[in-house]
């Protein structure tokens, strides 16, 4: 079976791979357009589905694959950040408490198509105000959702739930769905 992962990340080509030797990565590229009425688990599946289908529409011989991250905290959505100030912003508003990171997976082989999420809460440590601004001058935090990387030292006290899924990808369930689509 020919494989497709629907996104330019990284992060989420590393991560895939631990799943699959062999894949092409072919990212969806419509904008987002996001139904803030619906809860968090669907609105980060609802996106998944979105970049799914729509690179499935022209590669229907293959099994797409598509992800899509947001960080919740107080029920507010925190995206990527438009600039250095709203990295900043947002990496103050974290600091020191806990949010949630929910990544919506959708995957479509053939006639199937199968769609979940996972969840995993975070807690930041108390970032000083140095911290934060050396942090986002080195510019890992700008292309990422709710404007940190798990990976990244210093940022993070302790999770709940999936590391890969704050990546980008859940392994796990990505795992547990391929092989539910191969069926």
């Amino acid at each position: 079976m020919r494989y497709i992962l629907a996104s330019a990340s990284p992060r989420r080509r590393e991560l895939l791979s631990h799943i699959l030797t062999e894949f092409e990565v072919i990212p969806a590229v419509a904008e987002e357009v996001v139904d803030r009425t619906l809860p968090p688990e669907e609105i980060a599946r609802s996106l998944a589905e979105h970049k799914c289908n729509e690179v499935f529409s022209s590669n229907s011989d293959a099994a797409v694959i598509a992800c899509d991250t947001i960080v919740v905290f107080n029920g507010e959505i925190l995206g990527k950040p438009k600039d250095e100030e709203d990295a900043k912003a947002t990496l103050k508003k974290l600091s020191g408490r806990i949010h949630f990171v929910i990544t919506g997976v959708c995957i479509r082989a053939g006639g199937k198509k199968i769609s979940s999420f996972e969840k995993t809460e975070v807690r930041f440590n108390n970032l000083s105000e140095e911290f934060i601004n050396s942090y986002v001058a080195g510019g890992s935090p700008l292309d990422k959702a709710g404007s940190y990387g798990i990976q990244d030292e210093g940022v993070v006290k302790e999770y709940f739930g999936s590391y890969t899924n704050v990546v980008g990808m859940p392994v796990r369930l990505v795992k547990n769905m391929l092989e539910q689509i191969k069926q």
